[in-house]
């Protein structure tokens, strides 16, 4: 069975930190472009970074630069998003996604060549 399943998120405070993962089931993810997404309760899903299928390249929506860094691991089919410095805002459902046509896809608010996504993970941030 063809799936990403990620693992990670939970509740903290503003200002902590936390990472999710992103691992592919079923096939491998290796030289496929890999984009993170999140919904906000009420709020349209939003892209929020993206990484090429080597790793060399990533992009980041103004929301999160800075704060948010994604990386890969090839040989192991995972990706992270590591979250720090968290705001309220930040809470919401995560997805990773994967685009098995390509390699690289910067373009955060086109959902339409991502054919994999993974179950979501919830974040919440609140003191």
């Amino acid at each position: 069975q063809v799936e990403l399943v990620q693992s990670g998120g939970g509740s903290v405070q503003p200002g902590e930190s936390m990472r999710l993962s992103c691992r592919s089931s079923g096939f491998t993810m290796a030289g496929l472009a890999i984009g993170w997404f999140r919904q906000a309760p009420g709020k349209e899903r939003e892209g929020i970074a993206a990484i090429s299928g080597s790793g060399a390249d990533s992009y980041y929506s103004d929301s999160v630069k800075g704060r948010f860094t994604v990386s890969r691991d090839n040989a192991l089919d995972t990706v992270w998003l590591q979250l720090n410095n968290l705001h309220d805002e930040d809470t919401g459902l995560y997805f990773c996604a994967c685009a098995p046509r390509i390699d690289w896809f910067p373009r955060l608010t086109d959902l339409q060549p991502y054919d994999y996504w993974g179950q979501g993970t919830r974040v919440s941030v609140s003191s």
